[in-house]
């Protein structure tokens, strides 16, 4: 018995998936990456590592 048409497998398109990604690794980093990569760092004093040990020693972890 064949298998009907609903049966045969169908492609994916895996290929193409795989063309479009290997373009786009090639293709380099995006413009916007690499000035957001470059911006330097906001700190605001030392509050968010008062912050981190005050929740580390709520936690009972002391030490």
């Amino acid at each position: 018995m064949t298998k009907t048409v609903t049966d045969h497998e169908r492609s994916t398109g895996s290929g193409r998936v795989r063309a479009y990604v290997s373009q786009d690794r090639q293709s380099g980093t995006h413009p916007a990456v690499t000035a957001l990569h470059r911006r330097p760092h906001e700190r605001e004093g030392d509050d968010s590592r008062k912050t981190s040990e005050y929740a580390r020693i709520e936690r009972g972890h002391e030490v």
